[in-house]
Protein backbone atom coordinates (compact mmCIF):
# COMPACT_ATOMS: atom_id res chain seq x y z
CA UNK A 1 0.00 0.00 0.00
CA UNK A 2 1.21 3.51 -0.88
CA UNK A 3 2.16 5.45 2.27
CA UNK A 4 1.82 9.24 2.30
CA UNK A 5 3.03 11.65 4.99
CA UNK A 6 0.99 14.86 5.37
CA UNK A 7 2.95 17.66 7.05
CA UNK A 8 0.28 20.29 7.71
CA UNK A 9 -0.28 22.37 10.85
CA UNK A 10 -3.97 23.13 10.19
CA UNK A 11 -5.84 20.08 11.45
CA UNK A 12 -9.08 20.61 9.44
CA UNK A 13 -7.10 20.79 6.18
CA UNK A 14 -5.00 17.77 7.16
CA UNK A 15 -8.12 15.76 8.02
CA UNK A 16 -9.77 16.66 4.70
CA UNK A 17 -6.69 15.60 2.75
CA UNK A 18 -6.24 12.43 4.77
CA UNK A 19 -9.90 11.42 4.47
CA UNK A 20 -9.95 11.77 0.69
CA UNK A 21 -6.61 10.05 0.15
CA UNK A 22 -7.67 7.13 2.34
CA UNK A 23 -10.93 6.82 0.38
CA UNK A 24 -8.95 5.97 -2.75
CA UNK A 25 -6.70 3.47 -0.99
CA UNK A 26 -3.66 5.37 0.29
CA UNK A 27 -2.32 4.95 3.83
CA UNK A 28 -1.85 8.39 5.41
CA UNK A 29 0.04 9.69 8.43
CA UNK A 30 -0.32 13.23 9.73
CA UNK A 31 2.43 15.40 11.20
CA UNK A 32 1.18 18.70 12.73
CA UNK A 33 4.64 20.33 12.78
CA UNK A 34 8.07 20.09 11.21
CA UNK A 35 9.71 18.31 14.14
CA UNK A 36 7.13 15.50 14.12
CA UNK A 37 7.42 15.22 10.33
CA UNK A 38 11.20 14.85 10.57
CA UNK A 39 10.86 12.19 13.27
CA UNK A 40 8.36 10.23 11.18
CA UNK A 41 10.62 10.36 8.11
CA UNK A 42 13.39 8.82 10.23
CA UNK A 43 11.13 6.11 11.66
CA UNK A 44 9.14 5.04 8.58
CA UNK A 45 9.49 4.67 4.83
CA UNK A 46 7.02 6.86 2.95
CA UNK A 47 6.26 6.98 -0.77
CA UNK A 48 5.28 10.67 -0.87
CA UNK A 49 5.38 13.78 1.31
CA UNK A 50 2.65 16.44 1.12
CA UNK A 51 4.38 19.43 2.64
CA UNK A 52 3.18 22.81 3.88
CA UNK A 53 5.82 25.56 3.96
CA UNK A 54 4.66 27.51 7.01
CA UNK A 55 5.13 24.83 9.66
CA UNK A 56 6.08 25.30 13.33
CA UNK A 57 9.38 23.75 14.27
CA UNK A 58 11.17 23.03 11.01
CA UNK A 59 9.62 24.86 8.07
CA UNK A 60 8.81 23.25 4.75
CA UNK A 61 12.02 24.36 3.06
CA UNK A 62 14.12 22.80 5.84
CA UNK A 63 12.14 19.55 5.61
CA UNK A 64 12.48 19.63 1.82
CA UNK A 65 16.25 19.32 2.07
CA UNK A 66 15.88 16.34 4.39
CA UNK A 67 13.28 14.68 2.17
CA UNK A 68 15.51 14.88 -0.90
CA UNK A 69 18.36 13.17 0.98
CA UNK A 70 15.89 10.32 1.55
CA UNK A 71 14.82 10.36 -2.14
CA UNK A 72 11.29 11.06 -0.95
CA UNK A 73 9.01 12.72 -3.56
CA UNK A 74 7.49 15.99 -2.37
CA UNK A 75 4.43 18.03 -3.30
CA UNK A 76 4.24 21.46 -1.66
CA UNK A 77 0.74 22.41 -0.47
CA UNK A 78 0.88 26.00 0.68
CA UNK A 79 -0.89 29.34 0.92
CA UNK A 80 2.34 30.94 -0.36
CA UNK A 81 1.26 30.86 -3.98
CA UNK A 82 3.49 33.57 -5.47
CA UNK A 83 5.75 32.76 -8.41
CA UNK A 84 8.78 33.48 -6.22
CA UNK A 85 7.84 30.83 -3.65
CA UNK A 86 6.85 28.34 -6.35
CA UNK A 87 10.15 28.74 -8.18
CA UNK A 88 12.08 28.39 -4.93
CA UNK A 89 10.26 25.18 -4.03
CA UNK A 90 10.73 23.64 -7.46
CA UNK A 91 14.41 24.64 -7.59
CA UNK A 92 14.91 22.90 -4.26
CA UNK A 93 13.67 19.71 -5.88
CA UNK A 94 9.94 19.59 -5.16
CA UNK A 95 8.07 17.41 -7.63
CA UNK A 96 5.00 19.66 -7.69
CA UNK A 97 3.60 22.79 -6.05
CA UNK A 98 -0.12 23.26 -5.37
CA UNK A 99 -1.27 26.60 -3.92
CA UNK A 100 -4.13 26.70 -1.39
CA UNK A 101 -7.04 26.61 -1.73
CA UNK A 102 -7.18 23.67 -4.12
CA UNK A 103 -9.75 21.13 -5.25
CA UNK A 104 -9.38 17.61 -3.90
CA UNK A 105 -9.76 16.23 -7.43
CA UNK A 106 -6.72 18.22 -8.55
CA UNK A 107 -4.70 17.08 -5.53
CA UNK A 108 -5.53 13.43 -6.22
CA UNK A 109 -4.50 13.84 -9.87
CA UNK A 110 -1.18 15.40 -8.91
CA UNK A 111 -0.50 12.72 -6.30
CA UNK A 112 -1.14 10.03 -8.88
CA UNK A 113 1.07 11.81 -11.42
CA UNK A 114 4.05 12.08 -9.05
CA UNK A 115 3.68 8.47 -7.91
CA UNK A 116 3.59 7.31 -11.54
CA UNK A 117 6.74 9.32 -12.23
CA UNK A 118 8.49 7.40 -9.47
CA UNK A 119 6.79 4.15 -10.54
CA UNK A 120 5.13 3.87 -7.16
CA UNK A 121 1.53 3.99 -8.28
CA UNK A 122 -0.50 0.82 -8.22
CA UNK A 123 -1.23 -0.67 -11.64
CA UNK A 124 -4.24 -2.65 -10.46
CA UNK A 125 -7.33 -0.85 -9.16
CA UNK A 126 -10.54 -2.46 -7.93
CA UNK A 127 -14.01 -1.15 -7.17
CA UNK A 128 -17.40 -2.81 -6.77
CA UNK A 129 -16.55 -6.04 -8.59
CA UNK A 130 -14.51 -4.34 -11.31
CA UNK A 131 -10.74 -4.80 -11.75
CA UNK A 132 -8.71 -2.33 -13.82
CA UNK A 133 -5.22 -3.12 -15.12
CA UNK A 134 -3.80 0.28 -15.98
CA UNK A 135 -0.67 -1.00 -17.73
CA UNK A 136 -2.58 -3.26 -20.14
CA UNK A 137 -5.73 -1.10 -20.33
CA UNK A 138 -7.93 -4.08 -19.54
CA UNK A 139 -11.08 -4.10 -17.42
CA UNK A 140 -12.71 -7.13 -15.83
CA UNK A 141 -16.22 -7.10 -14.41
CA UNK A 142 -16.75 -10.12 -12.15
CA UNK A 143 -14.06 -11.98 -14.10
CA UNK A 144 -15.39 -11.11 -17.56
CA UNK A 145 -13.42 -8.70 -19.78
CA UNK A 146 -15.28 -5.52 -20.71
CA UNK A 147 -14.44 -3.63 -23.89
CA UNK A 148 -14.24 0.10 -23.20
CA UNK A 149 -13.38 2.92 -25.55
CA UNK A 150 -10.31 5.03 -24.60
CA UNK A 151 -12.55 7.79 -23.22
CA UNK A 152 -14.68 5.31 -21.25
CA UNK A 153 -11.47 3.87 -19.77
CA UNK A 154 -10.27 7.35 -18.72
CA UNK A 155 -13.71 8.09 -17.28
CA UNK A 156 -13.63 4.88 -15.27
CA UNK A 157 -10.18 5.72 -13.88
CA UNK A 158 -11.38 9.19 -12.89
CA UNK A 159 -14.33 7.76 -10.96
CA UNK A 160 -12.30 5.01 -9.25
CA UNK A 161 -9.51 7.40 -8.24
CA UNK A 162 -12.13 9.76 -6.80
CA UNK A 163 -14.54 7.24 -5.32
CA UNK A 164 -17.27 8.59 -3.05
CA UNK A 165 -16.52 12.13 -4.23
CA UNK A 166 -19.15 14.12 -6.14
CA UNK A 167 -17.56 15.20 -9.44
CA UNK A 168 -18.85 18.22 -11.30
CA UNK A 169 -19.56 17.72 -14.99
CA UNK A 170 -17.02 20.47 -15.67
CA UNK A 171 -14.37 18.53 -13.73
CA UNK A 172 -15.17 15.29 -15.54
CA UNK A 173 -15.05 16.93 -18.96
CA UNK A 174 -11.80 18.78 -18.30
CA UNK A 175 -10.05 15.66 -16.96
CA UNK A 176 -11.24 13.23 -19.65
CA UNK A 177 -11.61 15.41 -22.75
CA UNK A 178 -9.15 18.12 -21.83
CA UNK A 179 -11.19 21.12 -22.91
CA UNK A 180 -13.59 23.66 -21.52
CA UNK A 181 -16.99 22.26 -20.62
CA UNK A 182 -19.95 23.79 -22.44
CA UNK A 183 -23.08 23.45 -20.35
CA UNK A 184 -25.27 22.34 -23.23
CA UNK A 185 -23.00 19.41 -24.14
CA UNK A 186 -24.36 15.92 -23.45
CA UNK A 187 -20.97 14.25 -23.92
CA UNK A 188 -20.39 13.55 -20.23
CA UNK A 189 -23.90 12.22 -19.60
CA UNK A 190 -23.84 9.91 -22.63
CA UNK A 191 -20.46 8.43 -21.74
CA UNK A 192 -21.45 7.96 -18.10
CA UNK A 193 -24.62 6.13 -19.15
CA UNK A 194 -22.69 3.82 -21.48
CA UNK A 195 -20.10 3.10 -18.79
CA UNK A 196 -22.80 2.30 -16.22
CA UNK A 197 -24.47 -0.10 -18.64
CA UNK A 198 -21.26 -1.91 -19.61
CA UNK A 199 -20.22 -2.42 -15.98
CA UNK A 200 -23.73 -3.03 -14.60
CA UNK A 201 -23.16 -0.04 -12.36
CA UNK A 202 -26.65 1.47 -12.67
CA UNK A 203 -26.81 1.88 -8.88
CA UNK A 204 -23.08 2.42 -8.30
CA UNK A 205 -22.53 5.61 -10.29
CA UNK A 206 -25.32 7.96 -9.28
CA UNK A 207 -26.34 11.44 -10.38
CA UNK A 208 -25.79 14.27 -7.92
CA UNK A 209 -28.36 17.02 -8.32
CA UNK A 210 -26.94 20.20 -9.89
CA UNK A 211 -23.41 18.78 -9.64
CA UNK A 212 -22.66 15.73 -11.75
CA UNK A 213 -21.92 12.14 -10.72
CA UNK A 214 -20.45 10.11 -7.87
CA UNK A 215 -19.05 6.57 -7.72
CA UNK A 216 -20.41 5.04 -4.51
CA UNK A 217 -18.05 2.49 -2.97
CA UNK A 218 -18.23 0.67 0.34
Amino acid sequence: MIKILIAEDEEPIANLIRMNLMKVGYKCTWAPDGVKAADLMMEENFDLLLLDIMLPGYNGYELMEYAKRLNLPVIFLTALGSTEHKVKGLKMGADDYLPKPFEIVELLARVESVLRRYRKSENILTAEGVTIDISSHTVLCKGEEVNLTPKEFELLLLFVRNRNIALYRETIYENVWGGEYLGQSRTVDLHVQRLKKKLHWENVITAVYKVGYRLNCK
